[in-house]
């Protein structure tokens, strides 16, 4: 499963979280920074990744489109960058099991 971190979150967890999401990257990678939603939308989408984000934007992109790509919201996100790590390390069975199942577009992870 590869996760594709959104600007809104700190490229040091690509490396950080490497052992378990390998394959992952962040946006800034592809020089996709201020892009515009729907463009790393299509990207993600092309690509397999799963984006990860704490905006809003891309949960209402998941629901009003469907997958792929899937998203994981980290919802009400002001939290430090090893927050952000932990919360994927403790939820790597739920974004495992989300990833697999065809059928869900949107995992909400909060702290």
């Amino acid at each position: 499963m590869k996760l594709l971190l959104d600007e809104n979150l700190s490229k040091k967890l690509v490396l950080r979280l490497a052992d378990l999401y390998p394959g992952s990257a962040h946006v800034a990678s592809f020089d996709m920074l201020s892009r515009p939603d729907r463009e790393i939308w299509a990207f993600a989408q092309q690509e397999g990744f799963i984006i990860v984000s704490t905006d809003a934007d891309f949960y209402e992109l998941a629901t009003t489109l469907g997958p792929p790509p899937k998203v994981v919201w980290l919802r009400r996100w002001t939290h430090p960058t090893r927050d952000a790590e932990f919360v994927l390390r403790r939820d790597a069975i739920r974004l495992t099991e989300f990833a697999s199942d065809p059928d869900l577009g949107i995992l909400v992870l909060d702290r």
